[in-house]
């Protein structure tokens, strides 16, 4: 089973899916051992398609760090921090999370967009 580490630990992610913020990014970081690349990318692979078929999912897209890193990063929109509760919550996917192996520590944190001058729109 995937093992759960913040990524912000004065606000982990059970503290955040308590709010009620519209339009907002997950970020997963997933770090594991190099034998159980494959399983850790079927579980992601099975998890994500189920993601997909859930209100408020609107897109994901999976990255590996480079030049040999056994790091994952999973990038994931929603429509509100309501929609991703109720979808992380879910008994089907908190099963889910068994077939990962028990090398994979996970690091998801849930952003949204900032505005910066002459940078960034909101």
């Amino acid at each position: 089973m995937v093992q759960l580490k913040p990524l912000d630990k004065k606000v982990p992610i059970f503290e955040q899916i308590k709010t009620d913020e519209s339009s907002v990014v997950l970020v997963n970081v997933f770090d594991v051992a190099e034998d159980d690349i494959p399983a850790l990318l079927a579980a992601w692979e099975n998890d994500a398609n189920w993601m997909k078929k859930q209100p408020g999912y609107i897109s994901t897209q999976l990255h590996r760090g480079i030049a040999g890193s056994t790091v994952f990063m999973n990038y994931a929109v929603w429509e509100s921090v309501e929609h991703f509760r109720n979808a992380f919550s879910h008994p089907e996917f908190q099963e889910a999370m068994q077939a990962y192996p028990s090398s994979v520590v996970a690091s998801p944190h849930l952003f949204t967009k900032m505005a910066v001058p002459n940078l960034c729109t909101e």
